[in-house]
């Protein structure tokens, strides 16, 4: 399988994702914002970071980068995309998965490793993962998940929560939401499941070098793209 990293003005994880995928033994490329080629990647990734500098809202120039309209007719082929924090903001603004992300309630940002809890049990990325609790990242200002009602009924619905912020023991807690995201919401897919957005960065937790893999855990769900 091969992944195409895109990069976009003011990314800053791109490199980190590269990094990431080849030590898992993958084939990746980067793709440059103004390419209108995915270059046959099977999987595309957008990266954590500032593109055009976050300005008008986080999310909001990059959705209209050349190369994304490659990148969602991929996701509307039915190809696979993961959008990880600033990556999770562009997916939201091009109306590639369900909700807005908005200032975290404390005004401040936020860089620190949380816990996720997996909820999902037929989306590719959550499907086979059995941990209680997976300690990953975060950095972010802006990564307040909110949904109305109605949305957040159909997500729930539908299976597509991926994550929620927990504890260490894997609990669902006031005092385990960083950011006061509804319903510690931390990630979502699309109904058709095959986009992904999620605020923590796997990428970060996924070197052993680093002391943590549980990042690594959660990537490898997409190495089963291959076998669907």
């Amino acid at each position: 399988m091969k992944f195409g990293v895109v990069v976009f003005p003011g990314s800053n994880c791109d490199q980190d994702a590269v990094d990431t995928l080849e030590l898992m033994g993958q084939h990746v490329v980067k793709l440059w914002h103004k390419d209108h080629d995915l270059q046959g990647s099977d999987f595309i990734i957008l990266p954590g970071g500032f593109s055009y500098g976050d300005y008008l809202r986080t999310g909001a120039v990059a959705r209209f980068s050349p190369i994304m309209n490659e990148v969602i007719a991929h996701a509307n082929r039915g190809g696979y995309l993961l959008g990880i924090c600033n990556g999770f903001q562009i997916l939201a603004e091009a109306r590639l998965v369900p909700g807005v992300l908005l200032r975290n309630t404390n005004q401040q940002y936020i860089c620190k490793n949380v816990h996720l809890a997996p909820q999902s049990r037929d989306a590719l990325l959550t499907a086979g993962l059995d941990k209680p609790a997976y300690k990953i990242p975060i950095a972010h200002g802006e990564g307040r998940y909110f949904a109305d009602a109605d949305t957040l009924k159909r997500l729930n619905d539908n299976g597509q929560v991926l994550f929620r912020y927990c504890n260490e023991a894997g609990e669902i807690t006031d005092a385990a939401n960083c950011n006061g995201s509804v319903e510690n919401i931390a990630g979502v897919t699309n109904e058709t499941k095959n986009v992904f957005g999620m605020m923590p960065h796997p990428e970060r937790a996924a070197d052993p070098a680093l002391g943590n893999t549980d990042g690594r855990l959660i990537l490898e769900q997409a190495l089963k793209a291959v076998l669907v």
